[in-house]
């Protein structure tokens, strides 16, 4: 029981000893420091929501950059598949183009001269000849008899003059010359349209090559563009000429390539021989520092000795000589006191290994030919083996062919356009080009007399056919059906074909004169024979009658 009761006074003096009213200060203060809790941690809660908020929006942007530079990614990896697809196609596209143009290339330059048999079977384009008067077999007969070889008696004259004369300049050129030091110059020859009879216009040049080497102990080395090497396409018909000495190696010693020390010496070559003075090889018509043949080299040093050996023969002869054209080292002409004059080319050429092939120093241009590479370029001429099969060829026709009558008619016509609408591209070599193709394609009796009239509607048809692809092939580069009997070097009969055409794809205002001028010319076929024409009986003719081909 007292226990109990001691409990009770204990409760009891607990209570009061914690009741508020006792310590009212203590709890004040701990009210308060209650609600200052209170409100930090709400302020605490609120600065961790908004970082949480601020996180939350910064995870965002970083799952959309995520997203964007993956569907970038994407979007590049598909462009990059497309690509590949089209380059694919585009790859294949190319590879199927070139492989029909190379059938198609094949394919004409194993026809190309196989346009023989039926007028119809030549390939015709036909448009440019729609409503085209052409004159008939009478009118042309009575053409070619009045006005062409009315104008051609004399050349044969001319020629004969002109080769005696030249060959007593050269022989006066030799003489003031230095056996030891100076160039050989060898007998001139005739090419071109005045020794192959079918020259027209005037005034008549006779044009004559003359080969040249040098002094012993050297010689020359020359390379073409088919050799091997390879060249520009701008330099396709070109070829070099190197001076070397006749005992030098032909494919060259590694001590000119290489700098050998001072101790050591080439067993081969003495040290003699290793090196020239520039001025040697200057000396050889070098160019400078080179052992290449310099053409304006060639041009200076020929005029001068002409000139040296004409002042040597002029007392023996009753006219007066002088260089016609600056830039061509051998254009000259024969004064007459009676004021007449005579035009030839006297041109230096240097004779390609032991064939009749030569490196010519400087070649007439035409609008349509491009500039000459360097000085060091020699262009290559043909012309002696033209000439030849002209001549082989005439043997196996009909008496009185008509092949080189085709020629001279075109060749006056397409002149005296070009003296009415000015210079073109097509040149008169072109339609020998187009004369010699079709001399080699169709049988020996298609160019009877009596056929004159076709065969120059055939020269047209295949010219109008060339100028529409942009492509003449040289008759003879190329050509493996070259009679054996002309002994044409096989290094250019198995080349690939050279377009002479090939300038046209370049200039585009060129070509698109040429084929005006060719147009003009066809329309004013009619008129010009008929201008040049005597007048014909009715009895004898039908008259000019219209004929589209």
């Amino acid at each position: 029981m007292p226990v109990g009761i001691f409990r009770v006074c204990l409760v009891v003096i607990t209570a009061i000893v914690n009741h508020p009213l006792l310590f009212s200060k203590e709890n004040g203060t701990v009210l308060e420091n209650t609600e200052e809790i209170i409100q930090k941690m709400k302020e605490r809660e609120e600065s961790l929501r908004l970082e949480q908020l601020r996180l939350e929006q910064e995870i965002a942007d970083q799952e959309a950059t995520q997203k964007a530079l993956e569907k970038a990614a994407e979007v590049v990896e598909e462009s990059k598949e497309e690509k590949v697809r089209w380059d694919m196609w585009t790859a294949l596209s190319m590879v199927i183009f070139l492989l029909i143009e190379l059938w198609r290339q094949d394919f004409q330059e194993g026809n190309w001269q196989d346009t023989g048999g039926e007028e119809d079977d030549m390939a015709v384009l036909g448009k440019a000849f729609k409503g085209v008067a052409f004159p008939d077999k009478a009118v042309l007969a009575s053409f070619y008899e009045k006005r062409i070889l009315a104008t051609t008696g004399d050349m044969a004259r001319m020629r004969e003059m002109v080769e005696g004369f030249a060959d007593d300049l050269l022989e006066a050129l030799r003489s003031v010359c230095n056996r030891d030091a100076d160039m050989e110059v060898e007998d001139c020859m005739g090419v071109g349209s005045m020794y192959e009879n079918w020259r027209v216009r005037k005034p008549f040049v006779c044009d004559l090559i003359v080969p040249f080497a040098p002094p012993e102990p050297y010689c020359f080395r020359s390379q073409t563009w088919c050799s091997g090497d390879s060249f520009p396409p701008d330099e396709q018909g070109y070829g070099t000429i190197k001076v070397c000495r006749a005992d030098e190696d032909v494919t060259g010693c590694i001590c000119d390539k290489t700098k050998l020390g001072e101790d050591m010496l080439c067993l081969l070559h003495s040290q003699a021989n290793t090196t020239r003075p520039s001025s040697e090889m200057e000396d050889l018509l070098c160019f400078k520092n080179t052992q290449y043949l310099d053409a304006d080299q060639v041009m200076k040093w020929f005029q001068i000795a002409v000139t040296k050996a004409w002042n040597r023969i002029s007392h023996k002869y009753e006219f007066d000589l002088s260089f016609s054209l600056l830039d061509s080292p051998g254009a000259l002409k024969i004064k007459f006191k009676s004021g007449k004059s005579i035009a030839f080319n006297l041109t230096p050429v240097v004779q390609y290994e032991n064939s009749d092939v030569y490196f010519i120093s400087h070649f007439p241009r035409s609008s349509l030919a491009a500039d000459v590479p360097s000085s060091t370029h020699w262009f290559l001429t043909f012309a002696v083996y033209e000439r030849r099969f002209i001549q082989l060829v005439s043997k196996m026709l009909p008496a009185n062919a008509c092949h080189v009558s085709c020629l001279q008619i075109l060749s006056f016509l397409h002149g005296k356009q070009c003296s009415l609408t000015g210079p073109s591209g097509l040149t008169n070599y072109h339609l020998k080009t187009v004369m010699l193709h079709l001399l080699q394609a169709r049988p020996s009796q298609d160019w009877a007399p009596e056929k004159l009239e076709a065969r120059i509607q055939d020269m047209l048809k295949f010219l109008e056919k060339c100028l529409h692809e942009k492509k003449l092939y040289h008759f003879f580069i190329g050509n493996e059906r070259v009679p054996a009997e002309l002994g044409f070097p096989i290094i250019f009969q198995s080349a690939e074909p050279l377009n002479l055409f090939r300038p046209f794809v370049l200039r585009r205002d060129v070509y698109r004169k040429t084929v005006d001028t060719f147009h003009e010319m066809l329309r004013n076929m009619s008129a010009l024979i008929k201008e040049y024409t005597v007048h014909i009986p009715l009895a004898h003719t039908n008259g000019i009658h219209k004929e589209s081909f």
